[in-house]
């Protein structure tokens, strides 16, 4: 189950950040908030096109939602409490942030391509500019950046008239 945080804390944030667009939701951390997480990252993205106007490549359509996923995913399987997802827009890449009430800092393991499952953080890692995890007074915050439009113009989608 997941509650969106208000037009009017969005716009307070995201003046304060600087950002073009930003977007947060809350989720109860329950298995199905993967999924919805994965729509918002796919609806925001959409969004940054119509609204915004900025072409968004396909690979980006595609990465987004898989880093929101796995961020999702680990905040779920490892919090097992409610979590936050903030996406916004900053000089040509989207912040992917995601908080969670577990304090245990994440650990990207050695690459073993004998190991079923997590492979998620190298993931994450392996396709981000950037990623960052702080501390919080009360849990973590894990931060994945994706550049917006990174492949050939042939590949970016148009923003929707």
């Amino acid at each position: 189950m997941s509650r969106s945080v208000s037009e009017a804390e969005q716009r307070k944030q995201r003046k304060q950040r600087g950002a073009l667009i930003e977007a947060s939701v809350a989720y109860d951390g329950d298995s199905a908030c993967i999924a919805e997480a994965r729509a918002f990252a796919r609806d925001f993205l959409t969004e940054v096109q119509a609204v915004v106007g900025l072409p968004v490549s396909g690979r980006v359509m595609g990465m987004v939602p898989l880093v929101v996923s796995e961020l999702v995913t680990n905040a779920v399987k490892y919090a097992g409490g409610p979590c936050l997802l903030s996406l916004e827009v900053d000089q040509g890449a989207v912040r992917a942030t995601v908080w969670d009430s577990d304090p245990t800092l994440p650990v990207a393991r050695a690459a073993d391509v004998g190991r079923v499952g997590q492979h998620g953080l190298e993931i994450v890692m392996g396709v981000c500019q950037a990623f960052e995890v702080h501390r919080e007074p009360v849990g973590k915050r894990i931060t994945a950046v994706v550049v917006l439009a990174d492949a050939p113009a042939s590949d970016v989608t148009q923003p929707v008239a």
